[in-house]
């Protein structure tokens, strides 16, 4: 049940408030009695209250007299300030990320062979934004025909988003795919390729049906492998994220005859 402690207000303050309502203009030691907040803090809590424009008092009475504002204007005030700390807030958080990212990114990458997995279609698709958000230099993004099969709609949008990102802040980016890939990719992802990205000098998309395998190559450094089902293939199983110098070196170099061979995209 919706409460005045909820937009902020102490019990104290909300019981005043209420009674204030119910009364009408009335004097501290009767509000007091009324609300049944303590003597000894009906003030304080007037004066709180009142500082957040939720009553009026009569200064010239004496005693001097408190009168609530009506409850529309005094929960738009209430509603109002809550959206003020939230977006201070918001904004003291983003200075600590802002803060933080300088120290925590000054410390470098960690050189040392590491791998990990995610499973499951939700997953597999976190481990992929991530990595792609972690990208510094280069990405190049692989899909052949038998890429697990997603909600194209939300993953495709979600990708493209990053690789958009990835673009504005001074990461190349190659996109190769088959040509089914590419027409089973939904509206959205080619109108912001068109509008956004087919003019961009560091982003280019390509076309071959000489691919096998899906995966996504992060800074020459590191291979996000997408795994089918192997019980309903074609569906979402896992990822692999593995960061082998080696390897990767490996598959860059049997990637770029393909990339070299292939037609540029024009949808």
């Amino acid at each position: 049940m919706a409460n005045l402690r909820d937009l902020g207000l102490s019990e104290y303050e909300s019981r005043v408030y209420r009674t204030l309502l119910r009364t009408g203009p009335t004097t501290a030691k009767e509000l007091s009695r009324a609300s049944d907040v303590p003597m000894g803090r009906i003030y304080d809590v007037l004066g709180s209250i009142e500082g957040d424009d939720l009553v009026r008092s009569q200064a010239a009475s004496r005693p001097k007299k408190y009168a609530a504002v009506e409850p529309e204007t005094a929960l738009d005030r209430l509603l109002e300030d809550r959206r003020r700390e939230a977006r201070e807030t918001v904004e003291r958080y983003e200075e600590i990320v802002d803060t933080l990212s300088e120290e925590l990114g000054s410390a470098g990458p960690v050189e040392e062979e590491f791998w990990t997995a995610a499973v499951g279609e939700e997953g597999t698709i976190d481990l992929l934004l991530e990595r792609l958000a972690a990208a510094d230099e280069e990405i190049v993004v692989v899909a052949d025909n038998r890429t697990p099969q997603f909600d194209l709609g939300r993953v495709g949008d979600a990708v493209t988003e990053r690789l958009e990102a990835a673009v504005e802040r001074g990461v190349d980016v190659s996109v190769l795919m088959t040509p089914t890939v590419v027409a089973e990719l939904p509206e959205s992802v080619g109108e912001r390729y068109r509008s956004r990205l087919s003019d961009h000098s560091s982003f280019a998309v390509r076309t071959t049906e000489d691919l096998d395998g899906t995966f996504n190559l992060i800074d020459g450094v590191e291979i996000v492998l997408q795994v089918s089902n192997p019980l309903r293939p074609g569906e979402a199983f896992a990822a692999i994220d593995l960061k082998d110098h080696a390897f990767v070196d490996d598959v860059h170099e049997a990637f770029r005859p393909r990339w070299e061979d292939a037609e540029p995209l024009s949808f």
